[in-house]
């Protein structure tokens, strides 16, 4: 058995990369992708979005890791208390250290979210407030009208897999059920939440490549 590359090496990223299409990993490498949200949905569409290659990731999110987050949030034990955007970029880089990852520890509303995520090529919005949703799809539509938004709607309980799909109106994409919604006080659970992002960060691939081989 031969020896196996060192981490930060140039052979170990030769490694890291070596079983994806060329043609879809150059795509990827040069493309941009914001995140609204480091929660549930946006933790996990981070962490595929990661190791499927994307070269930049803008993830913004004020909030900080709470017990009831480990769940269904791609975070740790250790890391309760700190920043959700500062661990999460701290497993990013753990995970896939050939990427850049831009993080902002801010409330989005309709002021910033033009500034924080004006150079991206897709922009994910993975809130959990509906009205904080819209605000962010509207801001995003009427300021960029030509950019993808990849939202989420309905994604609580468990199960009923068949009512998971995407839907398009225009530049707007919203996968998930379109119904369902957790009583109050119960989070939503990790098989679903997962499925839900995971259509979203394919969603996200599939427009960047899309694009940008026109």
């Amino acid at each position: 058995m031969k020896p196996l590359p060192q981490p930060g090496s140039i052979a170990f990223a030769r490694e890291y990369f070596a079983r994806r299409d060329p043609a879809v990993l150059a795509v990827l490498r040069q493309s941009s992708v914001g995140i609204a949200g480091a929660g549930g949905l946006g933790s996990n569409v981070a962490v595929s979005l990661a190791r499927a290659g994307v070269g930049r990731l803008v993830i913004a999110d004020f909030d900080r890791v709470e017990p009831s987050n480990l769940n269904r949030q791609q975070y740790f034990v250790d890391q309760v208390g700190e920043r959700k955007v500062e661990a999460l970029r701290e497993n990013l880089l753990a995970i896939n250290p050939y990427s850049l990852y831009e993080i902002h520890a801010v409330r989005i509303g309709r002021r910033n979210a033009a500034t924080i995520f004006g150079r991206v090529d897709v922009l994910v919005e993975a809130f959990d407030k509906a009205e904080v949703k819209e605000m962010l799809i509207e801001a995003s539509l009427s300021k960029f009208p030509g950019r993808p938004v990849v939202a989420a709607s309905g994604l609580a309980g468990y199960g009923c897999t068949a009512r998971i799909r995407a839907r398009r109106l225009g530049n707007l994409y919203i996968c998930g059920d379109g119904t369902s919604q957790c009583p109050e006080g119960v989070s939503p659970m990790a098989p679903r939440v997962a499925l839900v992002a995971g259509m979203q960060a394919n969603l996200v691939v599939e427009l960047l490549v899309r694009m940008k081989r026109r």
